[in-house]
């Protein structure tokens, strides 16, 4: 098992992470995701001690790997690491750099090193090509070879960084099906990747970074089929979000309708699209400015899912309880306008405040 406790890393003043806290059983498969940016290979860099974290512990079984005085060749010999670039030697070919480590760092003799090396390269499908140079290789080849030179070290686990990211999308495939064939032979795997559909058939737990640390997790169907947390819906449902705070005493009508078509506009929404839009906000905007009173607040969201073209308004306001759509002062026929565009309308109060969600048909 691999555990980590209140794990911190920063570089000069700029915060990466800070408090992570999670256990990674042994043959489980643990997929990192989030924003580019947010730290995730920064994360598994400080797991095997390539980066050296600022505070907290690393367990790997009872041994605290981040105690000082720590082997770090003996760290990482247990957890290899299979990078972006590659990072094999141009000038040796596919076996030597397979044997290298085995014999210089394990000390195995040229002939087991050279007859474990040729399984491991048989494992990920790339046997015929041993004696050829890294240059001779296409890059989804390259990167089987450095799966193979770290199964060469014999690693109790394995950290994957966007082990696909610099691959053309035809040879992705290839990369993903041998991560799967060590996966069904129940290696120990945690992997950055920005591959969504891979990580939800792979992986027994998700960790989705945001804000510094790890911000939701859970099994791929918490995470990619029921996110709770409001910047993991926004990243797994790829959706695009436009927020407007508004005081509404103080409030530009007309800017706020620039700010909402300019929105519609950028993701190319149709013409019929950002009329639904401006037409709705534009009659609850003008319903909450006949009631303006100093102090209320109103928020504006709208939501595009790019993932089923879906679009979501949602308004939220600090005035007393109320269900404007069902009040008596709102206007008739705009509520019916409002209803009529929308394929749904849920009001609740949260925290204090009305919230009025809308889905459009």
């Amino acid at each position: 098992m691999i555990s980590i406790r209140n794990l911190s890393k920063s570089f000069g003043d700029n915060l990466i992470f800070k408090d992570i806290n999670v256990d990674i059983e042994d043959g489980e498969v643990v997929a990192v995701i989030g924003p580019s940016g947010c730290g995730k290979s920064t994360f598994i860099r400080c797991i095997n001690l390539l980066e050296q974290p600022d505070s907290g512990q690393i367990f790997i079984g009872e041994q605290e790997i981040t105690k000082k005085g720590v082997d770090l060749d003996s760290v990482r010999r247990k957890l290899g690491m299979v990078f972006q670039s590659f990072s094999l030697f141009s000038h040796k070919t596919v076996l030597e750099n397979v044997i290298l480590a085995p014999v210089n760092v394990l000390k195995l003799n040229q002939k087991q090193a050279v007859r474990e090396a040729l399984e491991y390269l048989e494992l990920v499908g790339i046997a015929n090509r041993a004696d050829h140079l890294p240059d001779q290789l296409s890059g989804g080849q390259k990167q089987r070879v450095a799966i193979a030179r770290c199964l060469a070290m014999h690693p109790e686990a394995i950290l994957f960084d966007e082990p696909t990211s610099a691959l053309d999308p035809t040879m992705v495939d290839e990369v993903l099906s041998v991560i799967r064939k060590l996966v069904r032979k129940g290696l120990t795997c945690i992997i950055v990747t920005h591959e969504m559909n891979f990580a939800k058939s792979i992986a027994a737990k998700v960790l989705y970074m945001d804000e510094q640390g790890i911000y939701e997790s859970g099994t791929p169907s918490d995470i990619f089929d029921h996110p709770q947390k409001e910047k993991t819906k926004i990243f797994i449902n790829k959706l695009k979000v436009f927020t407007g705070e508004y005081a509404v005493a103080e409030i530009d009508f007309y800017e706020v309708m620039k700010q909402v078509t300019e929105y519609c506009l950028k993701y190319d929404m149709s013409k019929r699209e950002t009329n639904k839009i401006n037409l709705i906000c534009e009659e609850y905007v003008t319903y909450l400015m006949k009631r303006k009173v100093s102090g209320e607040m109103l928020t504006i969201s709208v939501r595009y899912n790019e993932n089923d073209n879906s679009k979501e308004i949602m308004f939220k306001d600090n005035y007393p309880p109320e269900n404007h759509l069902e009040s008596e002062n709102f206007d008739e026929l705009s509520a019916m306008l409002i209803r009529g565009l929308a394929s749904s309308v849920a009001y609740r109060r949260v925290d204090g405040q009305n919230v009025l969600e809308l889905k459009l048909k």
